[in-house]
């Protein structure tokens, strides 16, 4: 069952079209990836999904009902999180006080004390650490901590753009290892990467994106070993 559906969606930036006639699914509880290189359109697809640009054309729909039209505070209402590249943190404020911005809606508020239990002990550095500022972090710890913050409102669909980008090889395992655990507890993941190799050895299917338009899809696994993947992504 398709949690989160786009269908024939066409976007861009004034007279500049961005993205061509995009279509996919992400599946509840699966990890989907979408893959590209920078400019390939994933931001833009991103921006869509989260009510912050809004299509020429095509629709999403979330559970069925459509968003394309939809503000961002009503997205993350209805269940989606959304961690963009850089985890944009608030670097002077404490750990603990960034991760109740993750629940500063109404709605979320009163489920804060519950949000930050399971966020410490899913990142237990996290509560060793919570009065620290997050400016004085590490950039994985950084990271983890805009993962907490997304976490905060007990998304149903959680969005993650390039988690890996700027982390060290030990640590951007460390940050996909989390996202396996997020898995396992049932939370569905549309991760939009560069890193190809371990985002597609933790996908349970994945989309390739050039130059705006979809070009290839399939089960993680399968695209791993893809001549085409390995050639233009992999240098093997």
């Amino acid at each position: 069952m398709a949690v989160l559906e786009v269908k024939n969606l066409n976007a861009g930036y004034g007279k500049i079209q961005v993205l061509w006639d995009i279509n996919l699914n992400i599946e509840k509880g699966k990890i989907v990836a979408l893959l590209g290189a920078n400019g390939a359109g994933k931001t833009t697809l991103l921006n869509i999904l989260t009510g912050s640009l809004k299509p020429i054309s095509g629709e999403v729909t979330f559970k069925g009902e459509r968003i394309d039209a939809v503000s961002s505070d009503k997205i993350i209402e209805k269940g989606i999180a959304y961690l963009p590249e850089g985890g944009r943190l608030f670097p002077d404020m404490t750990i603990k006080e960034n991760l109740e911005m993750g629940a500063y809606h109404r709605k979320f508020w009163a489920g804060k004390d519950k949000g930050l239990e399971r966020i410490y002990k899913l990142f237990p550095i996290l509560a060793e650490r919570k009065k620290q500022l997050a400016k004085t972090m590490s950039g994985g710890e950084r990271q983890m901590l805009a993962m907490g913050r997304a976490l905060m409102s007990s998304p149903e669909l959680c969005l993650f753009d390039e988690l890996s980008y700027g982390l060290s090889p030990k640590m951007a395992q460390a940050v996909f290892a989390v996202v396996r655990q997020l898995h396992d507890d049932g939370i569905t993941i549309f991760l939009v990467e560069q890193n190809v190799r371990q985002t597609l050895e933790i996908a349970d299917f994945a989309y390739v994106i050039e130059n705006g338009r979809i070009v290839m899809e399939g089960e993680g696994a399968a695209l791993l070993e893809d001549d085409y993947i390995r050639q233009a992504y992999l240098g093997i």
